[in-house]
Formats: C-alpha cells, sequence, structure tokens
C-alpha cells in the first residue's frame, strides 16, 4: 500500500513539474544594489520639517558588510528628504539594508532602506520548530517538511505557471492536489484514516471551486483591485485576473478544509476503537456531533483570517475619504471579493464535515463492512 502510494506521488510530480514554462523577466530601468551593513555610530539625532511636518533626522557612520565596498565606512543621513517612522530608525550595532543607486548623470550614494531582520527571523523559525517537535514529536517535523514543500509548490510551480499565462484557477487545483498528495501522507503517514481525509478534502475543494466560480460569475467578480491592476501591464498582462481570484480562494481553503478532515477522521476512528459495540448509526451520530464543534469554530477562524488580511479596507470604510454612500462601498470589487471568498470557503467547511464522516465511519465500522460483504456474496 505504501510503496504504491509514494510511486503515485512520485508520477504525479512527475507530471506537475514537467513544464519549462516561464515568464519572461523585465529589463531593469535602473541599476540598483543591496547591501548588508553595520550601524557603527549615532553622530547626530534631531527632527527636521519634511513637507511641512516634524521628522526624525539621523545621521550615522556605518560599516558595508559586502559588494565592492566591504569592509568601507561610510556616512548617511536618513529622513533627510523622507519621512521616517519610529520602527525604521536605526541604533548602534544594528545591521540595515543599504540601497544604492546609479542614476543617469548622477553620483553613487547609499541610503537607509530597510533594517536586515532575517537573523531575527532565523531564530523565530528554530523556536517555532523545536515547539512543534516538542510537542507533537517526529509528525511535527513532518508537518514542518510539509510546510516547506506546500511552499515550494506554490513558488516552484503554481507563480511560474501563472506568469507564463496558464489558467489561474486550474494550475491552483493541480497545485492543491500536490500539496495536498505530499504534505498529508508526509504529516500523519499512510494509513486509512489519512486517505479518507484526503479524499475528503479533495471532494470538498473542488466543491468548493465550483460554488465559488458561481459565486465569481453571478457577482461579476472581475478580480481587478489595486494589486493586479498592475499586472495588466508588460510581460503579465496575458494573465486572466478572474482566474487568479479563483486560485487564491481554492489555496486560502486547502489548509483549512484539511485541518478539519484530518481532525474528524482521527476523531471517527478513535471512536470506533474506544468503543467497538458502537453501530454504524450511533458512531456517525457521535462524530459528527464532534465536527459541527469543530466547524462553527472554524468558520469564524477563516472569517478572522480573511478580515486580517483586509484590515485596512475596513479602516477605508470607516474613514470613507471618498464620502461614498454606504452602499456604493459594500458593492465594491474589494468588498464583494472579501465576501465571495468567505462565503465560498464556509461553505466548503461545512459541507466535508459530513462528508469525511460518513466516509470514515464507513471504512472502520465492522457492522457496515459485514452487511457490504453479505450482500456481496449474495449478488454472486
Amino acid at each position: 500500500m505504501k510503496a504504491f502510494v509514494y510511486f503515485f506521488l512520485f508520477l504525479f510530480l512527475a507530471l506537475v513539474f514537467n513544464t519549462h514554462a516561464f515568464a519572461q523577466s523585465q529589463p531593469p530601468i535602473l541599476k540598483q544594489v543591496y547591501v548588508k551593513a553595520h550601524v557603527l555610530k549615532i553622530d547626530s539625532e534631531s527632527l527636521k520639517m519634511v513637507d511641512n511636518v516634524k521628522n526624525i533626522y539621523q545621521k550615522i557612520e556605518v560599516e558595508i558588510l559586502e559588494g565592492f565596498d566591504k569592509g568601507k565606512t561610510v556616512t548617511i543621513e536618513s529622513g533627510k528628504d523622507t519621512t521616517l517612522s519610529p520602527s525604521q530608525v536605526v541604533k548602534v550595532n544594528q545591521e540595515i539594508i543599504l540601497t544604492k543607486i546609479k542614476l543617469p548623470n548622477q553620483k553613487l550614494g547609499y541610503q537607509v532602506y530597510d533594517a536586515y531582520r532575517i537573523n531575527e527571523m532565523v531564530y523565530i523559525f528554530i523556536a517555532f520548530l523545536v515547539i512543534v517537535i516538542a510537542l507533537a514529536g517526529w509528525k511535527g517535523l513532518g508537518s514542518v517538511a510539509g510546510l516547506a514543500i506546500s511552499l515550494a509548490i506554490i513558488f516552484m510551480y503554481v507563480v511560474p505557471q501563472i506568469l507564463a499565462g496558464a489558467d489561474p484557477l486550474f494550475v491552483s487545483i493541480y497545485g492543491s492536489l500536490a500539496i495536498l498528495l505530499l504534505t498529508t501522507y508526509l504529516a500523519h503517514g499512510v494509513s486509512k484514516q489519512t486517505t479518507v481525509a484526503l479524499i475528503a478534502t479533495f471532494l470538498s475543494l473542488m466543491l468548493t471551486a465550483i460554488l465559488s466560480s458561481f459565486f465569481v460569475k453571478l457577482t461579476h467578480l472581475s478580480g481587478y483591485t489595486e494589486e493586479t491592476a498592475s499586472l495588466q501591464f508588460g510581460a503579465t498582462s496575458k494573465i486572466n485576473i478572474q482566474g487568479l481570484l479563483l486560485g487564491g480562494i481554492i489555496i486560502g481553503t486547502l489548509g483549512a478544509l484539511n485541518d478539519i478532515t484530518t481532525t474528524q477522521a482521527a476523531a471517527v476512528f478513535e471512536l470506533a476503537k474506544t468503543d467497538r459495540a458502537l453501530k454504524f448509526g450511533q458512531l456517525f451520530k457521535k462524530s459528527f456531533s464532534i465536527g459541527r464543534e469543530h466547524v462553527v469554530s472554524m468558520v469564524n477562524t477563516l472569517v478572522l483570517a480573511y478580515a486580517g488580511s483586509a484590515l485596512s479596507l475596513f479602516l477605508f470604510i470607516i474613514l470613507n475619504p471618498l464620502k461614498l454612500p454606504l452602499w456604493v462601498m459594500i458593492n465594491s470589487e474589494d468588498i464583494s471579493d472579501e465576501v465571495v471568498r468567505t462565503i465560498s470557503g464556509s461553505i466548503g467547511l461545512v459541507l466535508v464535515v459530513p462528508v469525511v464522516t460518513l466516509m470514515a465511519v464507513i471504512v472502520c465500522n465492522k457492522e457496515f463492512k459485514r452487511a457490504s460483504k453479505e450482500i456481496f456474496h449474495s449478488l454472486k
């Protein structure tokens, strides 16, 4: 069984990643270089007026850590012509990123671009890894590996294919299927329980794709926002923006669906193992009761996840700088987009619970198996 599953995974990935279609890169307009630097000294720090607003100004000495000027000490004025937020104010011994821009008929010069935070991010990830392994054991390590695989599939297959002009909806479905096959078995192992969860997730994902496509067409959503409008120029002009919206819904819903199916399948199998005397109807009723509670909290989680990503949109609604009527704002593409995303994903979450519960009860319930065998033998 396991050998067959691994062979199928290998074959599937070979077919999925058998592509060399990548979008052509656009030639850079400006030659811009980024280097790391170490802050040695704060020569001065004060407040200056920039566009009639008081702004923090710093004159700092830094040591270049890489590039042609490695080891060189330079003095930089930060906040002289641009507004700095408190988080952009640098400190002694801090590592930062400098940008060196070469413009026509102008000299080369460095300016502070951002704080360098990759080291801290690595420490945070290591802490996360330790906590996951400590609580979940080697299965936790498998889940982290699954996370890495999911990101790899998105960056190495989904994004390049979309940039190459493929339909974002179908690319997202294929990518989601690859993520499901690899990460689910990797995190939970090859078993009947995992297979039930995987099949139920896939069925619900297809239903979500159908519903979201119907809702997008019903509400005449184009997928155009401030972020996607820039994709309609140059090499990315062939991207299907509406398909990009649908693909985002599919990938965004995948994690929540997989969470519900794996935990619900585990609940059914554990109940069946704990009380082997449970009949088919009793096992389904008890299991579905657990799943109902899970789906209620998961729907709220999904709504909050979308709301968090659209927090700036809520601020825009409250401020209403254009003084638009409320119904006009609600009718806008941005808000309708979030509503359709949330409702499509929530319907998929609600409907997957009875599906995965029924499938798991059928697989692990002896009463059903015995009845199936009797029916099969009577037909011979």
